[in-house]
């Protein structure tokens, strides 16, 4: 039987621009809207025996985002998720405020109802659900979380309207010019995020002839917005009041996003000693084991910086929220210095202010490397090598407070150490006096781990089983109340390693270590590496259910994209609790169980182990640790526990490193 005649059409010409200007893969969840495109991609099948842009079929929109975003995060590369219609649209729920907040560059496109019902063009509406799913304004339903939305109207625009979309957001990636991938560093166009279009059925069929399809071009002529730096006045300004500092610090939250700026300000902490902190860390933004790396506060109360309150210079980098007021603050008299490479005034959060002495739209790690350029300008010198200052302060004075500083923060960091060392190996919460059933008289121990036993043997197991010694490891966080232990424990060293979704919508690590995972086998990863060893995902048990678990590891299995799932299983919501305990904390719910406040799982908690197996249709591998009756385990009983939680650690890494599976490790904690 003769091939079917090739049609190229609108969708053709979509499709075309998304591969040229360097999208390789879409993440699709396909409706009644895509008839055009569906016919497109196997058309490229047949011709070519595979289809540009790759498609990544998702039972679930929010896991196509969250994917999507996975993807760009680790590799640096933006994706494209296509959805359906209105519905589509809404069922990319919380991940589109994960995707804005983390500044990921993602393309959605949505298809929209056709317009005629009367057959008068190829796509007219011929299903009941056409009149149902044609809503006034559908992209009003997520406009105020993108760069950019619009409305694809032909297909003489259609190339067109995706550069303008992709030029909002473009990233570090390959364009396809003349058939061949020629690389190109592009800077950023900030803000960075999500973009949206969409296009109507008929739009979508509209017919195009083959030369059109052929004068689809790369993205050469639709440049992005380069990096700004910092005024000349504001470099001197801050280099200044850095240098004359008593007590200077640096607190960011993401710049690390580049890794290139990693070591910016890694170099301008060292220079001055200055110690620095991540508050709501969404990356790794300084190596744990520098010695101005002080740790990182999720900003609940008496967790900031111990000496905040003696800070008078602060200079404030890629920050979303440097400190809650009603929590912790510097002293009103403090220096501070605002620099923010997209949105230094947060216009995108209603009500948000921090008192500063300047506000500076630069990005963080050009500022670092000009401010460090000004100090050496100046005459400062590096660890080891006298100061030749130009000012009228006497050099000796400020290289002493320098040096003092460097002496204080390396002795901290090793109590930072000892303490982390020694929670890893304490065995005081192993052991719990918990009744079977809520009212029984007879009651038993029960085995329960901390947060630091669980992650401190998983990172000793990651550098001793992986390839490269734990450093292409892709660690995924969405561990919620236990975000601090976590990354605390992880010791992340390099940037892009470590990654949490940036925002604060559930769900979001298990679709993105299907996109991370498959980002970097195919495109390389963010910080130069060409893939990860080992994905994990860390999530706590109401993360892992928001995540739609079935879909998932469906996918996971689908695409070969193996990964460890450590789920911290408290038996509930634990941080509902403990926002209610900061408003009421000795309230009637004070003393009420999870469960008793509706926040919790029990009695009988789900199987999240055998729900992945499920959903993989037996493919990936599970176990429980923890909740088991102790009783009869004799002497030494906690030495014991933790060489179990090591032996099935060990066993859940082999399994994803060698068998190429998932594997799911279910670790009982104390309950809520």
């Amino acid at each position: 039987m003769d091939a079917p005649p090739s049609i190229y059409t609108t969708s053709s010409l979509f499709l075309r621009t998304l591969a040229r200007a360097g999208i390789t893969h879409a993440f699709a969840n396909w409706g009644s809207d895509h008839p055009a495109l569906l016919e497109d991609l196997e058309r490229q099948r047949v011709g070519n025996g595979d289809s540009q842009p790759t498609i990544v079929t998702c039972p679930n929109e929010m896991v196509a985002l969250s994917a999507a975003q996975g993807f760009a995060q680790a590799t640096g590369k933006p994706a494209a998720v296509i959805v359906h219609v209105d519905v589509g649209t809404q069922a990319l729920a919380g991940a589109v405020h994960n995707v804005d907040r983390s500044r990921t560059p993602v393309l959605i496109y949505a298809g929209a109802s056709p317009i005629g019902q009367d057959g008068e063009q190829k796509g007219s509406r011929n299903e009941w659900i056409m009149w149902l799913q044609d809503v006034p304004d559908q992209s009003a339903i997520l406009r105020q979380y993108m760069r950019h939305t619009s409305q694809i109207g032909g297909a003489k625009t259609v190339e067109k309207s995706v550069k303008r979309a992709l030029q909002m957001f473009a990233t570090l990636f390959d364009c396809l010019l003349l058939s061949t991938y020629l690389p190109f560093r592009s800077a950023t166009s900030d803000p960075k995020g999500p973009v949206y279009l969409w296009a109507r059925r008929e739009v979508m069929e509209e017919e195009v002839a083959l030369s059109a399809l052929d004068a689809v071009s790369g993205m050469t002529g639709w440049p992005t917005i380069e990096r700004s730096a910092l005024s000349a006045s504001a470099t001197t300004r801050i280099a200044d009041a850095l240098l004359t500092a008593s007590s200077p610090l640096i607190v960011t939250s993401h710049i690390g996003r580049s890794p290139s700026a990693v070591s910016a300000l890694a170099s301008l902490a060292s220079l001055l000693s200055i110690p620095v902190i991540s508050t709501c860390p969404s990356t790794v933004n300084i190596p744990f084991s520098h010695p101005s790396y002080v740790g990182v506060t999720f900003l609940s109360p008496d967790t900031h910086w111990e000496k905040l309150q003696g800070v008078d210079v602060i200079l404030i980098l890629e920050c979303d929220l440097p400190w809650i007021p009603g929590n912790e603050k510097p002293l009103e008299e403090a220096r501070v210095f605002i620099v923010d490479g997209s949105d230094p005034l947060k216009i995108n959060i209603g009500q948000w202010h921090v008192d500063a002495e300047i506000i500076c739209r630069a990005d963080g790690g050009v500022a670092a490397k000009q401010i460090e350029t000004e100090l050496l300008r100046m005459g400062v010198r590096h660890p080891g090598e006298k100061w030749d200052l130009d000012i009228s302060i006497d050099d000796n004075f400020l290289e002493e407070k320098a040096k003092f500083r460097r002496e204080t923060l390396e002795k901290n960091h090793a109590r930072l150490v000892a303490s982390l060392d020694e929670a890893e190996e304490s065995t005081s919460v192993l052991l719990s006096r918990k009744a079977v059933k809520p009212g029984e008289a007879n009651a038993y121990n029960r085995v329960h781990f901390s947060v630091s036993n669980v992650i401190g043997i998983l990172r000793r197991v990651i550098e001793t089983l992986t390839p490269s010694k734990g450093v292409n490891t892709l660690v995924l966080n969405e561990t919620i109340s236990n975000y601090p232990a976590v990354w605390s424990h992880l010791r992340p060293e390099v940037p892009g390693n470590v990654i949490s979704s940036g925002g604060s919508s559930l769900g979001w690590a298990l679709g993105a270590a299907v996109g991370a995972s498959l980002g970097t086998r195919t495109s390389g990863s963010l910080n130069g590496q060409d893939g990860h060893d080992l994905v994990v995902a860390i999530v706590g048990d109401g993360s892992y259910m928001f995540g739609v678990p079935s879909s998932a590891y469906w996918m996971a299995r689908r695409y070969n994209t193996p990964f460890l799932t450590i789920v911290l299983n408290n038996g509930g919501w634990k941080s509902p609790k403990l926002s209610m305990l900061g408003v009421h904390p000795i309230g009637h719910g004070s003393k009420a169980s999870g469960d008793q406040l509706s926040v919790g799982f029990g009695p009988d908690c789900p199987d999240y182990a055998e729900i992945a197996v499920a959903a993989s249709a037996g493919w990936a591998w599970g176990a429980r640790i923890g909740g088991s009756d102790a009783s009869s385990l004799g002497a030494d009983v906690g030495s014991k526990l933790l060489k179990d939680l090591d032996d099935v650690i060990k066993k859940a890494v082999r399994v994803v490193l060698e068998e190429r599976r998932c594997a799911v490790l279910d670790c009982i904690l104390p309950p809520i």
